[in-house]
């Protein structure tokens, strides 16, 4: 019903670093403190962003921020896994 823990990796594509996609996704996952993970740029031009939490609000906060920064993403590639509980907060990776 949405409320089972999952894990989530998102592969953002397009031109999605240096303009402060991570720092608006941190900005983005306060508003969501169940969920826990992290972001980061990777050397191939992407942002991957790792969450696990509630389904129902990986789905809310992975559309906040497709939605906030729509103008910059070209592809979002997901992948789902049953939750793990491995972060204990949320966090720019570099």
């Amino acid at each position: 019903m949405g409320d089972h823990r999952e894990r989530r990796r998102i592969l953002f594509s397009g031109r999605v670093q240096g303009v402060g996609f991570r720092f608006r996704t941190q900005e983005i996952a306060r508003r969501y403190p169940e969920i826990a993970g992290f972001v980061r740029n990777l050397p191939d031009g992407r942002v991957e962003l790792v969450i696990e939490g509630p389904a129902a609000l990986l789905t809310a906060m992975v559309d906040d921020v497709s939605s906030a920064m729509r103008g910059y993403i070209e592809r979002v590639d997901e992948s789902r896994y049953t939750g793990a509980e491995a972060f204990s907060g949320f966090e720019i990776r570099y």
